[in-house]
């Protein structure tokens, strides 16, 4: 299985996260960078006017992404990895899959958060990314070790 990890990571946390993936699973990574980096004052949750608040109500928002991943036909699976915003997975990660041909892909999503799970987080992104198959894989709060991750990527593959 040739995997891909594609992260977006507005604070670092989530780099940091989606860096370690990558290695306990053999993958190459991926940023997805927005085409406007988030400030602080963006990400200000409890600010209802900030960027990021304003994006997240607007279920149709696509911020839009710096450059592209390339050639994707070269990847099996994509383990997409990013922080958790209002229970969910931020609305760039809609861009990201909807710029992209993900039919009969295998996408597993990983997420940071300070304290809610998926949620209806795999669910909510099935639509932008018709024809592949989307299934959580794991919260990558705190420590998680390559066997973690491993165990993971067995069950998929």
């Amino acid at each position: 299985m040739k995997a891909l990890v594609a992260y977006f990571s507005a604070t670092g946390t989530t780099a940091a996260a989606a860096e370690k993936l990558a290695a306990a699973a053999g993958a190459e990574i991926y940023e997805i960078k927005p085409a406007v980096s988030y400030t602080s004052a963006d990400l200000n949750w409890q600010d209802k006017t900030s960027r990021s608040s304003v994006e997240m109500r607007d279920l149709s928002s696509r911020p839009a992404i710096a450059g592209t991943v390339g050639d994707i036909s070269a990847y099996d699976s994509i383990l997409l990895c990013f922080p958790i915003w209002w229970y969910v997975a931020p609305t760039i990660i809609n861009t990201f899959l909807e710029s992209l041909d993900l039919s009969g892909k295998k996408i597993v999503l990983f997420a940071t958060s300070g304290g809610s799970g998926f949620g209806k987080t795999a669910e909510n992104l099935r639509a932008s990314a018709p024809g592949a198959e989307i299934t959580e894989g794991k919260m990558l709060n705190g420590s998680f070790s390559a066997g973690d991750i491993k165990s993971i990527l067995d069950v998929i593959s």
